[in-house]
């Protein structure tokens, strides 16, 4: 986008529509930003993923496709972001093979992945209820890898493309009520790692985008709402402008807000005090 590919490999950024056979000449780096690409967002009937849509939007040259459960919002944010929409329950089999067949012939190619579908549960994992495991496990984790899994392989053959992650930070330090959401989550940061080693090279990138607690429905549905008085809640926007930012500028992982990253730092480094502090303060 702003810069040329390094000679390492192709570049990570997104990249524009096919040139027609008359215009095969490349185009200037700088000007990939301008115009623009294709996107599929997913959880994008309210919250993060809705809010992602928008600011895609925003920018010029995009073409969209957003996916979500919710039928009647997802189309209200499709029409907000000028974005068509696709709606399914990717735990569903086949799902991931059927929007990703759908994206591509409204789309015509997929430049960029925001994987956003999420679901949570709070409480004390000794009364979670089985069903419920399987859900968080399989919407926040299994249902976007076997996304990505299908998605991948034409982003490779094109030599561009970004995948975004949408992890939580309780993935990162784990939360007290919040057992399996937290294995979830940790383990997709733990792909988005893996992925990005093993996608050098290839001119496909992977972002990994770390929220704290965002004001969204998202906790009222989990059946807790958030009652803490601190951290704050961010507002979904601030995290779609951490997106934006990941793909502009290759960003291999961004927290919201940035000072996530202290607490993080300190779990990695010292655990030991990291787990007194925790059990001390929350």
């Amino acid at each position: 986008m702003s810069h040329a590919p390094s000679p390492a490999g192709p570049s990570n950024r997104i990249g524009p529509f096919p040139a027609p056979e008359a215009d095969t000449a490349p185009r200037p780096a700088e000007n990939r930003t301008r115009l623009g690409g294709t996107a599929l967002v997913t959880g994008a009937s309210s919250g993060i993923g809705a809010a992602v849509a928008r600011r895609l939007a925003a920018e010029e040259g995009w073409r969209l496709a957003v996916n979500g459960r919710d039928i009647t919002r997802l189309e209200q944010v499709a029409a907000q972001a000028g974005a068509v929409a696709l709606p399914a329950d990717l735990t569903r089999p086949g799902a991931d093979r059927r929007l990703t067949d759908l994206a591509l012939a409204h789309l015509g190619r997929l430049d960029l992945l925001v994987a956003d579908a999420g679901v949570g549960w709070a409480g004390d994992f000794a009364t979670m209820p089985p069903a419920r495991i399987d859900e968080v496990v399989g919407v926040d984790l299994l249902a976007t890898l076997r996304l990505v899994r299908t998605l991948l392989p034409p982003m490779v053959a094109a030599g561009s493309g970004r995948i975004v992650l949408i992890g939580s930070f309780a993935g990162c330090v784990g939360v007290r009520g919040e057992a399996v959401y937290s294995a979830a989550k940790a383990a997709l940061a733990t792909f988005a790692d893996a992925l990005r080693y093993e996608l050098r090279g290839t001119g496909v990138g992977v972002s990994h985008v770390i929220p704290g607690v965002v004001d969204t429905p998202f906790f009222d549905r989990r059946g807790t709402p958030y009652a803490r008085s601190w951290p704050r809640p961010v507002p979904a926007e601030r995290v779609a402008e951490a997106v934006w930012a990941a793909v502009q500028h290759d960003k291999d992982e961004v927290y919201v807000p940035g000072w996530l990253r202290l607490p993080a730092r300190v779990r990695g480094a010292a655990p030991g005090l990291y787990r007194r502090l925790a059990a001390r303060f929350g």
